[in-house]
């Protein structure tokens, strides 16, 4: 079934495979997509939703890609899988922040799990576990990443010790700071909690609005952490991971501007205002970048130049 959907200002049309209308789902997966294939997250979760078939919806969003190629791979995938399926496809970019909004809006279940079209659960029984805690009605919950699948190429070896360092942390690391270490890529939300706060739309480009949206979160309800990982599989080449940075300054920024009380704990905020009272901070920038891409340096003095770029880039943002 093919339907035209025009809220929130956003030209959509939105397909249903034929297992749709039979199934009244607790839980909604959601996967937004921007030129890249979600298809082989679709089967995975098709594979392993064997006894929680009749209880997950999958709905997948195209954010403006207008790439016919991968809205024929989706569309061809929707009646070869067995679990409820929803595909809306969005006529313009509207960006993460309005797309995941527009997701939820579709989500017919009573708790949504965003994941992105990067990843890949890690073990069989990861639905059912999802499935169990919205049983236990816990408002937010966050599952975790990990590198368990991720491909191992020296391309994106900067990116695997990155990720190491700083996102693949177990539950009991990353409940020290509940609000941190949250990311729109393996969380399970309470769909009354996501209508009263609902990410930002007025974030631009990469990075930084899960973490708000999750500032404001925690401060009512609260967020559990638990240990139900996805792998993410789409590491970044260095000059990506360094563009990715350069569009993430003024979100860094605009959350400052919000969650003052909060951001000034973080060491990334610290260090950027170090930068920021040098005299030097351009010319900084320039050697950091240097380093990051040079392949003959040590991996960790090339991640560790990473993380200072980043610092030198929220710095000119303040």
């Amino acid at each position: 079934m093919i339907m035209q959907d025009t809220r929130l200002d956003i030209e959509a049309t939105l397909i249903f495979n034929s297992v749709h209308e039979r199934v009244s789902p607790r839980l909604s997966v959601l996967i937004p997509f921007f030129r890249e294939s979600p298809a082989e997250l679709m089967k995975a979760l098709n594979t392993i939703a064997t006894d929680v078939r009749d209880e997950i919806e999958v709905v997948v969003l195209d954010d403006g890609s207008r790439r016919p190629e991968l809205s024929l791979e989706v569309m061809d995938l929707l009646d070869t899988l067995n679990i409820a399926i929803c595909f809306i496809e969005l006529k313009h970019n509207v960006g993460r922040a309005k797309g995941r909004n527009r997701l939820v809006d579709a989500a017919r279940g009573a708790y949504v799990l965003f994941l992105d079209a990067d990843m890949l659960p890690d073990q069989d029984n990861f639905l059912e576990r999802w499935v169990d805690m919205t049983r236990a009605e816990a408002p937010v919950v966050f599952g975790g990443f990990s590198l368990l699948k991720a491909p191992k190429s020296k391309a994106y070896a900067l990116h695997t010790q990155m990720a190491g360092h700083s996102d693949c942390l177990d539950a009991a690391k990353r409940l020290e700071s509940p609000e941190k270490y949250v990311f729109t890529s393996n969380l399970l939300v309470r769909k009354d909690v996501f209508k009263t706060h609902d990410f930002d739309p007025e974030f631009r480009g990469w990075g930084w609005e899960d973490v708000e949206w999750a500032m404001r979160v925690s401060a009512d309800f609260g967020i559990d952490h638990i240990d139900n990982t996805a792998t993410h599989m789409g590491l970044d080449t260095a000059d990506v991971l360094l563009s990715k940075y350069e569009q993430s300054g003024a979100n860094f920024a605009r959350v400052v501007r919000k969650h003052p009380e909060i951001v000034t704990r973080y060491p990334s905020y610290k260090m950027a205002r170090l930068i920021k009272a040098l005299p030097f901070g351009g010319s900084l920038r320039g050697a950091l970048k240097s380093t990051v891409q040079s392949q003959s340096l040590p991996l960790k003095a090339r991640a560790f130049a990473l993380r200072l770029y980043r610092a030198a880039i929220y710095a000119n943002a303040l």
